[in-house]
C-alpha cells in the first residue's frame, strides 16, 4: 500500500514520484484487463483470472462437450429407427395386400384363372417385399435382413461411464416377441416374418393345374399364416417405436442439460459488459490521475535546487 511520504528536500529520492509512478502502472494494467474482457466478452481469459473458476469451467465444458457428442448418437440412432420403421410400414402395406388377394381367392365365385392371377400379382408384391429389405439401409448396413445391430452412446454418468442403447434388429432379439424377424422373401428355412412354413415364394408355383396355397385345402392357412406375419412385422414396429419415445425423451433430457451447463459455464467465466466498462471508466480516470500528480512530483525536486543559487 502507497504512503503519503514526501521525504522533505531530497533530490535523490523522489518517492511521491514513485507512487504516482506505480499507481499509473495499477491503473494502467487495470484497462488492459478490461479491455482484454469486453474484447473477447470472457471474465476468465487464462487461469490467472480465476483458479477456481477455470478449473470449473474447463470442467463443465469437458462434460458439455460428450453432451453435444451424444445428442448426435441420439440423432443417429433415431435416424435408425426411423428408417427401420418406415421400412416395416412398407412391409406392412404389401403384407396386407397380399391376405387381400389371398381373401379374394378365398371366394367359392372365381374361377381357376382368376386365383392364378391373383397370386401372380401377390408374387409381385412379394418381389417389392424383398426390395424394400434390400433397401432399407443406414451406415452401408440392412436393418431389417435379421443381422443388424449397434451400440449408440446416449450420455455419461457422473464418473464418466458412457451409457449407450443397443438397438438390436437381429433375427434373436426376445424384445420382439416375435420367433424369428426374418423378412427374407427367399428363406425357406424359418418362413417369412418369423412364421413357420410360409414360403412367399409358393405364390409363385400357383398354376391351373396345381392352385397350391391357394387351393381349397390350403387357404386357411394361407390366410392365417399371413395374419400371423403380419402380427410379427407390427411386433417389430413396436419394439422400434418403445426405442423411438426413449430417444425422444433423451434427446429433450440432453438438450436441457447442454442449455444448463452453458448457462453454467456464462455464470463462472463470461464478463459482466456494463461491470466492465464501469471499471474501465474508473481506471481511465485514475490513469489520468495518476499522470497528473507523477508530472507534479517529477517537477518537485527542481523546485529545491532553486537554494543552491
Amino acid at each position: 500500500m502507497p504512503s503519503a511520504i514526501s521525504n522533505g528536500a531530497r533530490i535523490r529520492t523522489n518517492t511521491p514520484a514513485e507512487n504516482a509512478y506505480n499507481a499509473l502502472d495499477a491503473a494502467n494494467r487495470n484497462i488492459a484487463t478490461r479491455q482484454l474482457r469486453l474484447s473477447t466478452g470472457k471474465r476468465i481469459n487464462s487461469a490467472a483470472d480465476d483458479v477456481a473458476g477455470y478449473i470449473t469451467s474447463r470442467a463443465l465444458q469437458a462434460r458439455n462437450g460428450t453432451l453435444k457428442a451424444a445428442l448426435n448418437a441420439v440423432g443417429d440412432a433415431s435416424n435408425v429407427a426411423n428408417i427401420a420403421q418406415d421400412g416395416l410400414d412398407n412391409i406392412n402395406s404389401l403384407v396386407t395386400q397380399i391376405k387381400d388377394s389371398a381373401s379374394a381367392a378365398a371366394s367359392g365365385a372365381l374361377a381357376t384363372d382368376e386365383k392364378v392371377a391373383l397370386a401372380k400379382a401377390a408374387f409381385r408384391l412379394t418381389q417389392q417385399i424383398q426390395t424394400v429389405v434390400d433397401s432399407t439401409v443406414f451406415g452401408g448396413q440392412q436393418l431389417l435382413a435379421g443381422g443388424f445391430s449397434a451400440e449408440f452412446v446416449i450420455g455419461s454418468n457422473a464418473a464418466n461411464t458412457l451409457l449407450t442403447l443397443n438397438v438390436d434388429l437381429t433375427t434373436g432379439n426376445t424384445d420382439f416377441n416375435v420367433a424369428s424377424n426374418n423378412f427374407d422373401v427367399n428363406s425357406t428355412s424359418s418362413g417369412f416374418a418369423g412364421v413357420t412354413g410360409l414360403n412367399l415364394q409358393s405364390l409363385n408355383s400357383v398354376s391351373t393345374s396345381d392352385l397350391g396355397v391357394f387351393s381349397n385345402a390350403n387357404i386357411q392357412t394361407t390366410l392365417t399364416s399371413l395374419a400371423s406375419a403380419l402380427n410379427n412385422v407390427n411386433k417389430v414396429a413396436s419394439y422400434l417405436g418403445g426405442v423411438t419415445n426413449r430417444l425422444n425423451s433423451q434427446e429433450d433430457a440432453l438438450k436441457s442439460q447442454i442449455t444448463n451447463y452453458n448457462a453454467a459455464i456464462s455464470r463462472i467465466e463470461d464478463a459482466d459488459v456494463a461491470k466492465e466498462q464501469l471499471e474501465l471508466v474508473r481506471s481511465q480516470f485514475l490513469q489520468q490521475a495518476s499522470l497528473t500528480s507523477l508530472s507534479q512530483a517529477n517537477a518537485a525536486p527542481s523546485s529545491f535546487l532553486q537554494l543552491l543559487r
